[in-house]
């Protein structure tokens, strides 16, 4: 196991991953924040290098503090043999099994792996899965015109929002799911329509993994061409910035599927998957 510090070698990697698209989206979008700034402080692990077979992403380990917080917990991973993924994935050294911490990745194998490991950790697993689509000729994204209200203007998220954020979130209403979202708010780029109070009406926002995540719209906002605003606009400023505009839908969720369809995104053939690793001694915890 080595962990990748060196700037030349990270951008090496960033390159490297190019080649692997789409199931490398994930380490992808994950490395090139870090060789841009690093705003979430974390680091790369791989089994080998520069002839790699697998790479993890994680925070920085001096930098870990709470450990039931699986949103800011997170790991993006690929792999180009499944067996030196597992190897990896059991070394303690790349992993801190004893924190509830999630992983994400497009490949199928991705489950698997986490819930033999998982069963030798006496650690619970839950997963779920997404389409995972992205936008990658920011030239065929739709020319959007919207003629809003004058009262109302297209900004960036404040912090000040990150609490709304949280309650409207499927998986949020809890206090580090809001200080997570605050810290993306304040380290990424993200899109909303407001009020002339200066509230959000409708949102969008880039994760650290360069993830399209949490796009939303007040129920009594609806239908009034918000949504298709704050995407397209997104999509338009992480083009500019470089970063591929990537994203992930539920399969049962027809509109945004409609939606996403009306900006011309690719739907990619690999699913997004989420694991959720939580110690069995956190599972009887009321406050999870």
């Amino acid at each position: 196991m080595l962990v990748l510090n060196c700037s030349m070698k990270l951008q090496m990697l960033e390159k490297m991953l190019r080649w692997s698209f789409p199931e490398s989206l994930k380490v992808y979008g994950a490395v090139m924040n870090i060789n841009r700034g690093n705003p979430f402080r974390k680091e790369v692990v791989v089994d080998s290098w520069p002839d790699f077979k697998a790479v993890i992403t994680r925070l920085q380990r001096e930098n870990e503090m709470d450990d039931l917080d699986h949103y800011t917990n997170a790991h993006a991973v690929f792999y180009k043999e499944l067996q030196a993924y597992q190897e990896l994935l059991e070394n303690t050294n790349a992993i801190n099994w004893g924190q509830i911490f999630q992983i994400q990745g497009l490949q199928d194998g991705i489950c698997e792996i986490s819930r033999t490991v998982a069963l030798s950790k006496q650690v619970d697993v839950n997963t779920s899965s997404s389409q995972m689509v992205i936008h990658s000729d920011p030239d065929t994204l739709p020319d959007v015109r919207l003629q809003m209200d004058p009262k109302l203007t297209l900004a960036c998220l404040d912090i000040s929002h990150a609490s709304l954020l949280s309650k409207t979130w499927s998986r949020g209403g809890n206090p580090r799911c809001q200080k997570y979202l605050a810290n993306l708010i304040c380290c990424f780029p993200s899109v909303c329509v407001l009020d002339d109070n200066g509230y959000p009406l409708s949102w969008g926002l880039t994760d650290q993994f360069a993830t399209m995540i949490h796009s939303y719209t007040l129920p009594e906002h609806r239908r009034k061409g918000y949504s298709r605003l704050v995407a397209t606009t997104l999509a338009k400023k992480l083009h500019s910035y470089g970063f591929p505009a990537q994203g992930n839908v539920l399969e049962t969720n027809i509109t945004s599927i409609t939606l996403l369809k009306s900006m011309n995104v690719q739907f990619l053939p690999c699913s997004f998957f989420r694991v959720i690793h939580t110690p069995f001694h956190f599972l009887a915890k009321s406050h999870l």
